[in-house]
Formats: C-alpha cells, structure tokens, sequence
C-alpha cells in the first residue's frame, strides 16, 4: 500500500469498503499502488494496468487495455462508445465484489499477462472519425483553418472532431466550432 494514496479511500464515505475491497484485491495480484490523475492507479513494471474509481451510483475498477481481454463472463463495460481500450468492471455494493473476486483477480491476472506479451490495442485511426459537416464547411471555406487542424497532432484531431459532433443540433455545432477556430488556428488542443 502506498500511503500517498490512502487520501482516496479515505474521502468516500459512500465507497469506502468497496473502495477497500477492491484495493486489498488488485495489490494481491502484486500490482504496484501509485496515484495518477487523482485516482489509485495499479502497475506492473511501470505499465499502467487498472485503476479504481468511485463515480455517484457505482465504483469501478477500469483495466487500461479491457478491449483485449477475454470477457468471457460479459462483465466489462465500455464507458462511452468514443472509449477504444478501456473497459470498467462496476459494483453497487461490497457484496458484489466479495462474490466476483475469483473472476475479478483473473481478469487482472490476464491483463498482467498481456502486459508481459506486448499485447497493444489496435486504435482507430483520426482520419476514421468523421468530420460533423458544420466543421467541414469551415475547413473547406477557410485553408489556414485546413492547415493549422491538419497540424495538430492525431490526439487533438480527435477531440476537436468528438466535442464538434456531440451536439444534436447542427446550431449547437456550428457555435461550438466558431468558438475554438481561433484555438485551432492558434495550434492549440481543447483542453489548452
């Protein structure tokens, strides 16, 4: 255990023994505790293999390559379609994870596994994703536009294509990507 993140279980009062549960298993599995992006994060030679994470209706543990994994028990959830690696197996109550620890530690066990084999996730390509029209538009009216979307890295492609496409209404689209053309043209990501 590493006391750097006892802090996370400590500060849910609604998860705490399903958070602890979930702990004592994974570090069972020899994996090692450390925090990263504020949530307990579980590695086995320095590659990342799960995380455990308290949401309002359910904890999770998230294992980083669940799309590899042989789900065979049909447990797995995919957080959002957008998601292509990640999978997350959830819990409601302690119970819950007492009655599924044989299964749980094998599925950590199989991803330790495929770690050890350089298993890697096929990702989609960026030019897969589809362009929403409102975006489209603008890049076809406008070639520095092209020419500073096409600059930016696969990662920041893609997440401009994903907040741009999210809306229904195409009025909502078009606002949004009127707001971040001058981020765009600036180099910047989203999130910049």
């Amino acid at each position: 255990m590493n006391p750097k993140v006892d802090f996370y279980f400590n500060k849910s009062e609604k998860w705490e023994k399903e958070l602890e549960q979930l702990r004592l298993i994974v570090l069972d599995c020899g994996l090692t505790e450390d925090l990263k992006w504020g949530v307990p994060c579980y590695s086995f030679q320095n590659s990342n293999i799960v995380l455990i994470h308290a949401f309002k209706e359910y904890c999770a543990i998230l294992f980083f390559k669940g799309a590899l994994l042989n789900d065979a028990n049909g447990i797995l959830i995919q957080q959002t379609e957008n998601v292509q690696s990640a999978r997350q197996m959830r819990f409601a109550n302690v119970r819950e994870i007492v009655k599924m620890k044989p299964i749980l530690k094998a599925y950590i066990y199989e991803a330790i596994e495929m770690e050890k084999a350089g298993l890697k996730v096929n990702f989609k390509k960026t030019t897969a994703f589809i362009i929403p029209e409102e975006f489209q538009n603008k890049l076809d009216e406008n070639p520095a536009l092209k020419a500073a979307f096409d600059a930016l890295t696969p990662g920041r492609q893609r997440g401009y294509n994903l907040y741009f496409s999210a809306p229904k209404q195409s009025k909502t689209r078009e606002s949004r990507v009127e707001k971040y053309m001058q981020q765009i043209l600036n180099g910047k990501g989203l999130d910049d």
